[in-house]
């Protein structure tokens, strides 16, 4: 797990790094591509695992406009949401049982394929888009008792609409701000002591930069 965070420390160092990156007259780093940037809160719905809002996460997204209007991309993002329960008694078996505080945690990795459209020509000061992810989703289901960790990893098929406004100042230098909300759906199936989840339902909001 800590690996797969480590991953995506490095793909936002990588980015702020071509954030410094000079280009004369225009701050795109490559032509007819956009960058995507974001923190991101997450909110789950339906879940009675892990159902606190939380800010634990972040989306990093690229893609290459088609036409002025239509862009195709990959994106990638994480998520955590946690859940504090107070000490009780679980039965795990016909002889034994657990008691104790627990706090809950699910964890999520997208990544895939991003299709977007803007309706609003190119070099607008404002974008308001729509679009739409598919990809596969990597979960973690943990609960953490004391010094023990009972977890299950899962795969799952993630689907994403996303609603969006990109902000240029100077929409010449292609450099601005982005805010975006979204709804995802994750096919993943889990079960950690006497809890189990079918399917994952989330929503939540993007805020970050575009260059």
């Amino acid at each position: 797990m800590k690996t797969l965070k480590n991953i995506s420390v490095q793909i936002a160092a990588v980015l702020l790094m071509f954030l410094a990156i000079p280009k004369q007259g225009d701050a795109q780093i490559v032509n007819n591509m956009y960058f995507n940037a974001d923190w991101q809160i997450n909110v789950p719905l339906g879940n009675d695992f892990a159902n606190k809002a939380s800010g634990w996460g972040a989306n990093f997204e690229a893609g290459y406009y088609l036409t002025p209007n239509v862009t195709l991309g990959a994106f990638i993002s994480y998520m955590t949401n946690h859940k504090y329960v107070g000490r009780e008694t679980l039965s795990i078996s016909n002889s034994s049982v657990i008691t104790g505080d627990q706090q809950h945690s699910i964890f999520q990795l997208p990544f895939g394929a991003s299709m977007r459209y803007s309706f609003a020509p190119y070099y607008s000061m404002f974008e308001p888009y729509a679009s739409i992810k598919l990809g596969a989703n990597y979960s973690e289901m943990s609960t953490y008792m004391n010094i023990f960790k009972i977890h299950d990893d899962t795969w799952g098929f993630y689907l994403s609409p996303e609603l969006g406004l990109n902000i240029f100042p100077n929409p010449e230098k292609r450099f601005g701000f982005h805010i975006a909300a979204y709804y995802s759906y994750a096919t993943n199936k889990a079960s950690v002591l006497t809890y189990t989840k079918d399917n994952l339902n989330n929503f939540g909001v993007r805020i970050g930069v575009i260059f």
